[in-house]
């Protein structure tokens, strides 16, 4: 090693030692951008403070004036390898399947892999600016998520942090902003940071300085203008997609994390939006944060914005270094433009191949295969940048021992389980309140209670033709609001899934407190609709005119519905898909509606098994029972004389005396299938990735 490189060795190392030793603060929490813009708390408007809407309380204390900087990682990844299983669509041939299963039973794999990325090599560290560049489909996003931890399987060679590999500590000390912005669409942009506040800081700082936190973002990030707007997507109209996209870098800067990475950040925006987001980059960087962006094609201002440059050819590197030395290594090479070109345009034109405008070394210039031109530029990688990166920054440089054990300790809980649920509570019915509230469903129950009440006018249980009428009203109504929970239920999750696994990668919460939140919350519109329901049909119908009558006939249905939203909660919860949960709750809904024991009484022998897990059956059970009494009579103007309901066919197989049993055996199935529905979603929230 020369002189002048064991001077840039050392003095990377005491750089290290410096940020390791001194606890440099952010200046009143301010975030330095790269043109000096900044807002210092003491000068906020401190009427925005006194005068919030927010539903949370603000408690009068003294604002914290400095906060320490974020922790600095040195992130390092070495000849790192990713490769994914291909799925082989079965071959109609015999044959040929037979083949496929020997192999694959004989372990011969290769072909069943598909090579993503192939020997990636590279370093960066706080204050620094690391671009991913490369055509679609080059493996840039891959590598992304293999260093934000998210990617393990199938992962070969080394990343560390601090010179310390992955561990579960390191999840609240890394930010993910991911390509498409994951925000809840029915929160606007100001809630969104707020809830975020509350869950993500240290319980230590005072509900008014996280709100000055939140305003300091707001203000840094320029969403002043559309902070009372809904954030929107789909269908429903909100903020655009800049807007979108910085209230998606606030809410992981928020917690001021050391390492933050960024998939695509500007792509979809415009030239000025673009600009903006990387001038904030930019900023962050210069706090003490690491940031890692991929990039498809920066504008030349935009380029020079990057301390580092890593260009990645499919799945293959060609370059790495700094971005103002790019375009010297590569006409060192004999790679020169023939015309004024964008460096960014530049570098992936060699990516691609496509080197139409640039002049190339003699020993190619025959050759014309895009694989020639690609392999050349691997193989200089591997011979002229590789040996170096590894020598100066991966061998050479040890970080302290501090920081390698500050990566290792993992933070607590910002917030207790009840004030994690207090906050996450407000916020789910806030998202859904909407949904729980639509003027389409509560005309729906209207009508449908209003038609009900017509079609069974005043009835009676006069003769057994009446009484067999009013039980069917009673196993429709059982149907009705057993269906309108399970559907209700069955999509919750599968919807919000994306944003599940993106806030539980991030320890943002318990799972726990969430599908308590979730389940509590949705209990509301699934109690108090048939509660309105009942009390337009029930006098209409003609049922017992008596108080214990109604309120008991009320909780049995509502019992119903509570339970068959635990096993729509169960069904969405064990496929987390659309399309399969709805399918799965269409197949068992039609099966418990046959076993009900409404239109079949008398089932085979081997077939009752499927009667006692169906909590229609029981439900059912429950409204006669509450409804009508062994001993009362019907058909007294028979010529037989009165007789008692007991004895009529229609309750053949139920004894209308008691009740408990069912109402415990309903009891511990709403609780049953809410702990196999968390155990479900427990295990499926681990195996995704966004």
């Amino acid at each position: 090693m020369n002189d002048n490189s064991k001077k840039m060795e050392y003095g990377r190392q005491d750089e290290i030692e410096d940020l390791s030793l001194s606890p440099p603060t952010m200046g009143s929490m301010q975030i330095a951008g790269s043109n000096g813009f900044g807002h210092n708390i003491e000068f906020m408007s401190q009427a925005y403070l006194r005068n919030r809407s927010s539903e949370i309380d603000i408690e009068e204390e003294i604002p914290a004036t400095s906060q320490d900087r974020p922790l600095p990682i040195f992130l390092k990844f070495a000849d790192v390898e990713f490769k994914v299983k291909v799925r082989n669509s079965p071959s109609v041939n015999p044959v040929k399947s037979v083949v496929s299963k020997v192999a694959v039973q004989l372990n011969i794999e290769q072909d069943n892999y598909k090579q993503i990325l192939k020997g990636i090599t590279g370093s960066t560290g706080p204050g620094e600016t690391l671009a991913l560049m490369g055509p679609s489909g080059s493996g840039k996003t891959t590598l992304l998520k293999i260093l934000g931890g998210r990617l393990h399987e199938n992962v070969r060679g080394t990343v560390t942090y601090n010179d310390v590999s992955y561990n579960a500590a390191l999840k609240r000390r890394i930010g993910f902003v991911t390509q498409d912005d994951v925000l809840f669409p029915q929160l606007s942009v100001e809630e969104t940071l707020v809830f975020a506040a509350f869950l993500r800081l240290p319980s230590g700082m005072s509900r008014r300085q996280k709100y000055e936190r939140v305003e300091l973002i707001v203000k840094e990030l320029g969403l002043e203008r559309c902070r009372h707007t809904r954030i929107g997507g789909g269908f429903l109209k909100g903020i655009s997609g800049g807007e979108r996209k910085r209230t998606s870098i606030g809410h992981e800067i928020l917690v001021d994390p050391s390492l933050l990475l960024l998939d695509e950040p500007t792509s979809g925006l415009d030239s000025t939006s673009a600009n903006r987001i990387l001038q904030i980059l930019q900023g962050l960087a210069k706090v003490g944060r690491t940031v890692i962006t991929t990039i498809h094609q920066p504008s030349s201002r935009m380029f020079h914005m990057f301390d580092k440059v890593l260009l990645i050819s499919e799945g293959y590197p060609i370059y790495y270094g700094k971005a103002s030395d790019s375009m010297e290594y590569f006409s060192s090479l004999r790679f020169v433009p023939e015309l004024a070109m964008n460096p960014a345009e530049f570098l992936l034109d060699l990516a691609t191949g496509q080197v139409n405008d640039i002049s190339v070394p003699e020993e190619l210039f025959e050759s014309q295969e895009t694989a020639e031109f690609e392999k050349y530029l691997q193989r200089k990688y591997k011979v002229e940048l590789e040996p170096k990166e590894k020598e100066e920054n991966h061998q050479a440089l040890k970080v302290p021992e501090r920081l390698q054990l500050a990566v290792q300790v993992k933070k607590d809980w910002t917030l207790s389980w009840s004030e994690q649920f207090t906050i996450l509570f407000k916020r789910t019915f806030k998202e859904r309140w909407r949904d729980y509230f639509d003027q389409l469903r509560l005309i729906q129950a209207f009508g449908v209670a209003v038609l009900l009440g017509l079609l069974w006018w005043k009835s009676s249980t006069a003769t057994e033709a009446q009484l067999r009428d009013q039980i069917g009203l009673l196993f429709y109504i059982c149907i009705f609001w057993t269906s309108s929970s399970i559907f209700g239920a069955v999509y919750v999750f599968p919807f919000e899934k994306i944003f599940l696994v993106k806030e539980r990668k991030a320890d943002m919460y318990r799972l726990s407190v969430y599908y308590v939140c979730s389940t509590l919350s949705d209990m509301v519109a699934h109690l108090l609709y048939p509660t309105f329901f009942m009390c337009i049909l029930y006098f209409m119908a003609g049922f017992k005119r008596t108080v214990e009558c109604f309120f008991l006939t009320l909780s049995a249905i509502l019992l119903v519905a509570v339970t068959s939203q635990g096993a729509g909660e169960l069904f969405g919860a064990a496929v987390m898909s659309i399309k399969r949960a709805g399918m799965i709750a269409s197949l068992i809904l039609m099966l418990f509606l046959l076993t009900g024991g409404y239109y079949v009484q008398h089932i085979p022998k081997f077939m009752q098994w499927l009667k006692y897990v169906s909590f229609m059956y029981y439900g059912f059970r429950l409204l006669v029972k509450v409804q009508y009494s062994g001993d009362q009579l019907y058909e007294c103007e028979s010529k037989s004389g009165c007789r008692r309901l007991q004895s009529s066919p229609s309750f053949d197989t139920v004894n209308l005396e008691g009740g408990l049993r069912e109402v415990w055996i309903l009891l511990t199935m709403a609780v049953a299938y809410r702990l196999c529905a968390y155990i479900c979603l427990r295990r499926k929230i681990n195996i995704y990735n966004l």
